[in-house]
C-alpha cells in the first residue's frame, strides 16, 4: 500500500469549459486506466489529461483508482466560512461610477460573492479594483481563457514597476477569489508565486517625542485623536469607527467592534485622555461617533493622516510618523515598561504573539543590558 502512485486532481479551464486535470509521475498502469475514462483528452498547454468536471466523472476516476492509486483531491474542495459582523457593503460608489473608453467593468457575480461572504467596505474596494486592473490588462482575453502564465507574466510587470510586495499580494487575493470562490474552483492557483515577505521593524517614537506630537496638535479635537491613537494603540479605522457609548469611564476601558478579521476587543482608557474627552465632548457635541466629520457621519482617515503629519512638523520630529506609529510606539512603551507580551496581544487585537514578538526587536529593554563592546 504504502508504494501505491498518487494522483493530484486539480481545477483547469479549458476551452472554456471546467475540467479535471491529472497529475502524476509517469506510470503505465496509470495512462491505462485513464484511457478506460470516456472523454478523458490530452492538453499541450498543460501536459495533463483531463476529463469534464462533473460529479459523474469524478465517481468513476474513484472507482477505477482504487486500490491501485492514491487521489489526492484537495484542491478541488475548500471550507471557507462565511464571515461574521462586517458591516453591510457600501457599493453605490462602484454602481454609479461610469465606465470610459471601452474599459471592462468587474463582473456582477464578483460584486455579489463580496456581499455574500461579507468581506469589509475595505477588502471591496482594493478587491475590485484590483481585479479590474488586472482584466484590462488581458482586454482581448475572455476570463476563462486567461491562464496561470498570464497571471504570472502580470505579476511580473507590477514587480519590475516596483509595486510594494502588500499591494501585490492583494492583486493576487483579488484574481483568485474570481476563479476559486465566484466560479468555485477551490486552490485553482495555488501554485502562483507570491513576493517573499519583508520583515520590516516599526518606527516608534520615544515617549517625549509623543508628549511633542500631542502638544503641537492644532485644537482639542485633534489633541484627542493623537491621544487615543497612542494611549488605546488603536488603528486609524478603530478610531474612525469609535462610537460614543464605546468609551466606559465606570471601568476605564474602551470597547473596540468589529476590528481587524470582525474581533471585538477591549483596550485601555487613558485618565488624561479621559479628561480631553470630556472637554472635547461638551465643545464639539458629536451625536453617534465619537469623532465626525463637519457635516456628520465618520471623520476622514485622510484628515486623521493630514492632521498627524503636520503636527509632526511643527513638532520637529524627523521620523516619518502616521496613526500606525502611535499604536507601535504605544505596543513597545508597554513592553518597555514590563507589560507581559500576551497582554500586549490582547490590547493590540492580535491573533498570535508571533505578530506582537516583532516589538521586542524594538523595545530598548532588550538591549539595555548588553554592554557595548566599544565600552568595555
Amino acid at each position: 500500500m504504502q508504494n501505491q502512485p498518487y494522483i493530484t486532481l486539480k481545477h483547469f479551464i479549458i476551452n472554456h469549459t471546467r475540467c479535471i486535470g491529472f497529475e502524476y509521475y509517469t506510470n503505465k498502469i496509470i495512462d491505462g486506466l485513464l484511457q478506460k475514462l470516456t472523454g478523458v483528452q490530452w492538453s499541450s498547454t498543460y501536459n495533463i489529461y483531463y476529463i469534464n468536471n462533473t460529479k459523474e466523472n469524478l465517481d468513476k476516476v474513484f472507482k477505477i483508482f482504487k486500490g491501485i492509486a492514491w487521489i489526492h483531491c484537495k484542491h478541488l474542495y475548500h471550507n471557507t466560512r462565511i464571515r461574521e459582523g462586517n458591516a453591510q457593503i457600501n457599493r453605490s460608489w462602484y454602481d454609479n461610477k461610469t465606465t470610459v473608453g471601452g474599459r471592462r467593468r468587474c463582473p456582477d457575480e464578483y460584486l455579489d460573492k463580496l456581499e455574500l461572504k461579507k468581506y469589509s467596505n475595505n477588502t471591496f474596494k482594493s478587491y475590485v479594483s484590483c481585479f479590474e486592473a488586472f482584466i484590462n490588462h488581458y482586454h482581448d482575453k475572455a476570463l476563462l481563457e486567461i491562464n496561470e502564465i498570464d497571471i504570472r507574466a502580470y505579476i511580473a510587470i507590477l514587480v519590475r514597476k516596483e509595486f510594494s510586495d502588500a499591494y501585490i499580494n492583494q492583486v493576487i487575493n483579488s484574481i483568485k477569489f474570481y476563479y476559486e470562490v465566484v466560479l468555485n474552483m477551490p486552490n485553482r492557483f495555488y501554485a502562483i508565486e507570491r513576493p517573499r515577505k519583508s520583515r520590516k521593524l516599526p518606527t516608534v517614537l520615544d515617549k517625549t517625542e509623543v508628549i511633542k506630537l500631542i502638544d503641537h496638535t492644532n485644537n482639542l479635537k485633534h489633541r484627542c485623536i493623537v491621544e487615543l491613537l497612542y494611549s488605546a494603540g488603536l488603528r486609524r479605522s478603530e478610531l474612525i469607527n469609535l462610537k460614543i457609548n464605546n468609551i466606559d469611564s465606570k471601568r476605564m476601558l474602551i470597547k473596540i467592534e468589529g476590528a481587524k478579521g470582525n474581533k471585538d476587543r477591549y483596550t485601555l482608557l487613558s485618565e488624561q485622555t479621559l479628561k480631553d474627552l470630556r472637554l472635547y465632548y461638551k465643545q464639539w457635541l458629536p451625536k453617534i461617533y465619537l469623532f465626525e466629520g463637519q457635516h456628520g457621519g465618520k471623520y476622514s482617515g485622510n484628515s486623521i493622516g493630514n492632521l498627524i503629519r503636520n503636527a509632526a512638523v511643527k513638532a520637529q520630529i524627523n521620523k516619518r510618523v502616521t496613526a500606525h506609529t502611535l499604536r507601535h510606539s504605544f505596543a513597545t512603551h508597554l513592553l518597555e515598561n514590563g507589560t507581559d507580551l500576551r497582554y500586549i496581544q490582547l490590547l493590540l487585537g492580535h491573533s498570535s504573539t508571533k505578530t506582537t514578538e516583532i516589538y521586542t526587536h524594538v523595545a530598548r529593554n532588550s538591549f539595555i543590558n548588553i554592554k557595548n563592546p566599544l565600552d568595555l
